[in-house]
């Protein structure tokens, strides 16, 4: 192509100089690039006249014409090169646009839609869709759980609610009722009215969660202060099983964190495993500063979560027991924004079951 546009500029140029400045061209040529000599001969009469090349003023021409018309010609060929790069770029553009079109809307594998030379596209658009397809599944699993809790909490409010209602109308229809009878009823009633907060409450902390955006206000947290205070506000909740809480800690245990998102997270991880350990058994609460890291280890003695069931246990809407009636799980969040909290914090939570010992460990950056 390049040469087929060097061939038509010099014909241009040719026909230019032959045809249409044929006579400018001759007389200004003569009169600038050639000198003309004479000799006259007295005695026949007769005289010559010849022309010859002023070579000092040719050269540099020559030269000059050279140059410019190599780099007109270098110009020409550069702008080709860019035209031609633009259109194979727009082409490569489409074909790989059509190509993605084609991969993410269908079923079939990259390197069947992708050519070798697009190995590392394909590569990376396999990834993606991978990705893609796994949220989109979790996603779907979420909402699945979340639909399903939200119709069995629906369904369980009639159950304490008409509790409530049968044993407040006994209580007003019988005002002469023993005092032991009464007294037995009005607990009655409290429990299930307690049970009726619980599950609003869990009502409010599905609609909530996907609402609201965790902010931190970070300070030096002492982190024993803060397990022993948890401890005796959960007190209630682990005497319910008759278990009790060992704390092995350091009392100088200090991190950069958000002291009332920290003590969710422990709170929550806590009231997890208490919910789930055998009667009369111990929790043990380690914690230890190394490395610029600190470790909490919250161990109890409980049933053996399955491997695929503890990979789960920080997604939003998981309940560890499906049975709404054991009434130890809640709305199947608290390790989830537990999860979310520590990873604010640049730390990780973890979860191992292995011979009916649970252990929650949760690793956050020391204190500099």
């Amino acid at each position: 192509m390049l040469l087929t546009a060097g061939f038509a500029a010099c014909s241009a140029l040719y026909f230019l100089v032959d045809n249409v400045f044929d006579g400018f061209f001759i007389d200004w040529f003569e009169g600038f690039f050639t000198q003309t000599e004479g000799h006259f001969n007295p005695v026949e009469g007769t005289g010559e006249i010849w022309h010859t090349i002023n070579w000092g003023r040719l050269k540099p021409f020559v030269l000059a014409v050279f140059i410019g018309g190599t780099l007109l010609w270098l110009t020409a060929a550069f702008v080709a090169a860019q035209a031609a790069a633009k259109r194979q770029e727009k082409r490569t553009i489409t074909d790989i646009s059509q190509r993605l079109r084609a991969y993410m809307k269908g079923s079939a594998d990259a390197v069947t839609v992708f050519p070798k030379e697009q190995a590392e596209i394909s590569a990376q658009l396999s990834d993606i869709k991978s990705a893609l397809l796994e949220n989109e599944r979790r996603l779907k699993e979420e909402t699945t759980r979340k639909n399903d809790l939200i119709a069995y909490l629906a369904h369980d409010l009639k159950t304490p609610l008409t509790s409530v209602i049968g044993y407040l109308s006994l209580l007003n229809e019988a005002p002469d009722m023993p005092v032991e009878q009464r007294a037995k009823y009005t607990r009655i009633t409290l429990d299930k009215a307690y049970r009726l907060e619980k599950m609003i409450n869990e009502f409010f902390d599905i609609t909530r969660y996907n609402l609201q955006e965790i902010a931190l206000q970070k300070e030096p947290v002492d982190l024993y202060y803060l397990l022993v205070q948890l401890t005796d506000e959960l007190l209630p909740v682990l005497e319910k099983n008759g278990n009790t809480v060992r704390l092995q800690a350091d009392e100088a245990l200090t991190v950069p964190g958000d002291p009332d998102k920290l003590a969710r997270v422990f709170g929550n991880v806590l009231k997890n495993a208490a919910a789930y350990s055998y009667p009369d058994t111990e929790i043990v609460i380690t914690a230890e500063e190394k490395e610029g890291a600190v470790t909490l280890r919250f161990s109890n003695r409980g049933r053996t979560i399955p491997q695929e069931k503890l990979n789960s246990l920080f997604e939003k809407f998981y309940r560890l027991d499906e049975a709404r009636t054991s009434g130890t799980g809640g709305a199947g969040l608290g390790l989830a924004i537990a999860k979310e909290i520590v990873t604010l914090h640049g730390g990780r939570i973890t979860a191992e079951s292995i011979d009916e010992t649970v252990t929650f460990t949760v690793t956050l950056p020391a204190q500099s």
